[in-house]
């Protein structure tokens, strides 16, 4: 089928359409700085220049399209209302567009930041969260809402944090092992659930392509969880170094943040940040998409942060 994708050149968005050019489908890509898009082109994709901010090339990436994902966003920024604009309007933008267009499936990629943090132990279902932390997670949450009230017919997509061949989030993690340290935050026992790239990729497409998850909002998380110290272990064996494990009491890791900010240092997080690097867990439970789609993610980190330190290597990241 013909399928659109927004946020194409990313690293998540990468992986989707390697996955969905193998299915055989006609991908074509919104992209706003065609010198990054050469992956894109290597695969076969259609290219359409322009930003989620050009009417004209939003039509006509989602022209004669039959699904459309939206992964294009901001993680962060100086305001929320800058978060807003991207993260809300301009993915409702791109809704209404697709609706337009008649697309049979609008399959939005939102975030675990939407559910909100986790008691320790417990994996929280898409509707039993306590909601965002963060302007980011406002944002998230509020783009949902638009997106939902466009009418198009629409899938929901919330993942935790995502790692794997590509990413540069995680890059800063092993590079952090390599050194032999690996700085744990607050208490040092948060709880993690995690998906990596590839099997999100499959994710979407499975949510994208079951009749059972049409207006429904879904988490895509392995079924693992993982503390914030055995992610370092692990990270430790894989890069066969000795890794030490300093602690940032919470009142530090705050102030750090709110000194970055009024430095206004690029590349770090927002002080609100806080809230989701010292909460006690983020685990997600992914059992609604598994019985709506068929979906579980296959790769868990014994194999898949091994298989991300190889690409890492390959590359001359690491």
């Amino acid at each position: 089928m013909k399928v659109a994708v927004t946020g194409g050149t990313g690293f998540i968005g990468t992986h989707l359409a390697r996955l969905l050019v193998e299915r055989g489908h006609e991908v074509s890509a919104l992209v706003r700085t065609p010198a990054k898009a050469g992956v894109l082109r290597e695969l076969g994709c259609r290219i359409v220049p322009g930003g989620l901010d050009d009417a004209a090339a939003r039509r006509t990436l989602v022209a004669g399209a039959e699904v459309v994902y939206h992964l294009a966003g901001l993680i962060s920024a100086p305001s929320l209302e800058t978060l807003r604009r991207v993260n809300r309007e301009a993915a409702a933008l791109v809704a209404r567009d697709a609706a337009f267009a008649s697309v049979s499936r609008f399959v939005l990629v939102s975030s675990l930041a939407v559910t909100g943090p986790s008691p320790r132990g417990q994996s929280l279902d898409e509707r039993s969260g306590p909601g965002p932390v963060t302007d980011y997670g406002r944002s998230k949450q509020e783009g949902e809402e638009a997106v939902r009230a466009v009418g198009v017919p629409l899938t929901i997509v919330r993942p935790p944090a995502v790692y794997g061949p590509g990413d540069r989030a995680f890059l800063t993690l092993f590079r952090l092992a390599a050194k032999g340290v690996f700085p744990l935050l607050g208490d040092g026992r948060q709880e993690l659930s995690l998906v990596f790239a590839p099997d999100l990729a499959q994710a979407l497409v499975a949510a994208a392509e079951s009749r059972a998850t049409l207006g429904g909002t879904y988490h895509a998380a392995h079924s693992e969880v993982v503390t914030a110290r055995g992610l370092g272990e692990l990270l430790g064996r894989t890069l066969e170094r000795r890794v030490r494990f300093p602690r940032l009491p919470g009142p530090l890791v705050r102030a750090l943040l709110g000194a970055a900010d009024l430095a206004r240092i690029p590349g770090l997080p927002a002080p609100d940040k806080a809230h989701e690097l010292l909460a006690p867990a983020w685990r997600a439970s992914s059992e609604a998409l598994r019985r709506d789609a068929g979906w579980s993610a296959a790769t868990g980190i014994e194999r898949g942060i091994p298989e991300t330190a190889a690409v890492y290597r390959s590359a001359g990241w690491l």
